[in-house]
């Protein structure tokens, strides 16, 4: 008897966990749909000056994806390539450094085909770029970590690019640049901004599997009142 009661006891357990995981699934899903509304509203706005030095050390990922505007002069740097898969292939983002008034930014240039590499030159002069903010990306790419000394880039880390090309300090976010009209390659204006949002079919499943397990402990339960009749 008393072995049936600690197995109703202990479904009755698992069907609060697996309860609180569907709540807090649904919670996710309240959260993801608000970010999805203010990234929408982010990439629908007018593009503003970017966050400047003094403005460095508070970027988070909440600054993600708003539009941004930025003017100075190419550093006499070469671009890094980092590796990069899109509608087009696989190939490389485009990274150089641009000079503001307000410090180093990286400038995410666009994506080139793998074959199309060499053909990349350094740019050079006075340029405005307009594009996305994104943040820092410091822990490389999945399972493979960037390899700084034989230039090979899996992410689009800032801080590391910075020491590999001895750029100094630079702004721990980025801009991919919007598409420039007429160019081929790099090119522009790829950014994926897409946010997986199964929460609903996960909290479906976590209080389907609560239901269960409670009619488990039920079922446990009567067994032992019918038992005791």
């Amino acid at each position: 008897m008393r072995a049936r009661w600690a197995l109703a006891g202990v479904a009755l357990l698992l069907a609060a966990v697996l309860a609180g995981l569907g709540v807090w699934q649904v919670e996710r899903r309240a959260w993801k749909l608000a970010l999805i509304d203010r990234v929408e509203a982010r990439l629908a706005a007018p593009a503003q000056p970017a966050p400047p030095r003094a403005r460095w050390a508070t970027i988070t990922d909440d600054d993600a994806y708003r539009r941004i505007t930025a003017a100075g002069t190419w550093r006499a740097v070469s671009p890094v390539f980092t590796q990069a898969v899109t509608d087009y292939g696989a190939g490389y983002w485009v990274l150089s450094p641009l000079e503001t008034a307000s410090g180093t930014i990286l400038v995410n240039r666009g994506f080139v085909p793998a074959g199309d590499r060499k053909a990349i030159a350094r740019p050079s002069g006075p340029a405005r770029v307009t594009g996305l903010l994104r943040v820092t990306e410091p822990d490389g790419g999945f399972l493979r970590d960037n390899e700084p000394a034989a230039d090979r880039w899996y992410s689009r880390d800032t801080a590391a690019i910075a020491r590999a090309r001895r750029l100094g300090p630079v702004a721990p976010y980025f801009i991919d640049a919007d598409a420039v009209p007429g160019a081929q390659w790099p090119r522009g204006g790829l950014t994926v901004v897409r946010f997986r949002n199964n929460h609903l079919v996960y909290a479906l499943t976590w209080f389907g599997l609560a239901a269960m397990m409670a009619y488990f402990a039920w079922r446990v339960a009567r067994g032992r009142s019918e038992a005791s009749v």
